[in-house]
């Protein structure tokens, strides 16, 4: 109650600590504070809300791996969704609340990969409209991984980042803080956009593979003499979007240079894509 005190303008950092040091002490502590946690979390009033999603946040970072545990169960993670929906508190959940509850499980996506049913409640938000696209985690907020930091982090492949956000995180000084958010901030950044490059690879190569098998069947029937005209528009028109996809694997192929893997991916598609043009400029423009 003093923690999440709506009362209060600023963090009681030294009851959030205390707080933390209880949910460890306990051996149903975990179970209990996300209990206690999610009823204020959903409470009318702003302030109490917020106060509740900062000590969240900080027990996510000191309170370990069985603090996790039950922080990834549907159990808990419906009681957020409860927050966003409009069919349960979202109708008179401030828009301030609503937002923090959305950063703080799209930071988890990005801190606890492996957590399933973390991915797939917020993949869910997603897909129903109610959040329409990845927050942009405020500069001033700070989001320091959980400690011990779980397997499969975007800090394991940077140790040098790893052991300076380390410095960082143990200073207090508040320059020190905030110079720690903003690495974090950069490497989810690069983390975003190395996943939107995956996906508009494999976006591209399917549709690269579907146009090129229509393309393949539509022609067969071109040298028959058995297209419709109306298959013949959509011969034309095919042709005409595997043009434009060209320059989009140039460029796709350009980003996966260090990537063997996928530009041999983008290189065979691209061999499909040249096949597939030169056989139409082969059986239907020279006529």
């Amino acid at each position: 109650d003093e923690a999440t005190d709506p009362s209060i303008s600023e963090e009681n950092w030294e009851c959030i600590q205390r707080f933390c040091d209880q949910v460890n002490a306990d051996t149903e502590g975990p179970l209990f504070a996300l209990r206690l946690l999610a009823h204020k979390i959903q409470s009318p009033q702003e302030g109490e809300a917020l106060h509740a999603l900062t000590v969240l946040e900080t027990c996510v970072n000191n309170c370990g791996d069985r603090f996790h545990s039950e922080m990834a169960k549907f159990r808990f993670l419906n009681e957020l969704i409860k927050v966003l929906s409009p069919k349960y508190y979202g109708i008179w959940s401030s828009e301030k609340v609503k937002s923090r509850v959305t950063e703080v499980i799209f930071s988890w996506t990005v801190w606890f990969p492996q957590e399933v049913k973390i991915q797939d409640a917020y993949q869910m938000l997603k897909k129903q409209g109610i959040v329409k696209e990845d927050p942009k985690l405020p500069e001033d907020k700070i989001l320091p991984p959980p400690s011990p930091r779980p397997q499969n982090s975007i800090f394991d492949t940077d140790e040098e980042k790893a052991k300076l956000l380390a410095r960082l995180l143990k200073s207090s000084h508040p320059e020190d803080l905030q110079a720690a958010n903003r690495l974090i901030q950069s490497v989810i950044k690069e983390e975003q956009e190395k996943s939107a490059q995956v996906s508009r690879r494999a976006n591209t190569i399917s549709e690269v593979s579907e146009n090129v098998k229509r393309m393949d069947e539509l022609l067969e029937n071109y040298r028959r003499h058995e297209l419709s005209p109306a298959d013949q528009e959509t011969l034309q028109a095919l042709f005409r979007r595997c043009e434009k996809l060209r320059p989009l694997l140039f460029r796709l192929a350009s980003e996966a240079v260090a990537d063997e893997e996928a530009l041999a991916e983008i290189l065979q598609a691209n061999d499909k894509l040249s096949g597939a043009l030169g056989q139409y400029r082969q059986v239907v423009a020279s006529q």
